[in-house]
């Protein structure tokens, strides 16, 4: 039996809302990965994009387990001489708050034009409105394995 790859103009793409209030981050963000990457469907393919359209929202209610509020640390560098930049996970809630999911998302996602091109597709709030109501985005569910 030949493999079936899809066509770009045979993907079927969704949109899902996710509410982040409550949830601890890490596992929330291995799950928006998986339906960004496409992991999800039976049309998958690791070398093509396949995946959904995913809206969080309520990012600022966001939960890390542990000590991970003072220890974790987000690091970047301007680009310029002394230009490594570093703020605590606490610091980094308060002020972006999007920035974490988004980042924590975008970690497990391939690296390269490929992740880029499934990053573009996460769309991350603050609070819980987001402009996407026109694409009527369906609740994503989260969470373990449902019972048959």
């Amino acid at each position: 039996m030949a493999t079936v790859m899809p066509k770009e103009d045979e993907i079927d793409r969704r949109w899902f809302v996710v509410d982040a209030s409550g949830k601890v981050l890490g596992r929330l963000a291995s799950r928006v990965a998986h339906v960004l990457r496409g992991k999800h469907k039976p049309t998958f393919a690791p070398n093509l994009d396949v995946g959904d359209h995913v809206v969080v929202i309520n990012a600022e209610k966001i939960h890390l387990t542990g000590r991970k509020l003072t220890d974790k640390m987000y690091r970047w560098h301007s680009g310029y001489i002394g230009g490594l930049r570093e703020v605590s996970a606490e610091r980094m809630l308060k002020s972006h708050p999007e920035r974490v999911v988004e980042w924590a998302i975008q970690g497990m996602l391939p690296k390269g034009r490929l992740g880029r091109a499934m990053a573009r597709k996460l769309k991350v709030y603050r609070g819980s409105d987001h402009p996407h109501a026109a694409q009527k985005p369906e609740p994503m569910p989260i969470g373990g394995r449902t019972k048959n």
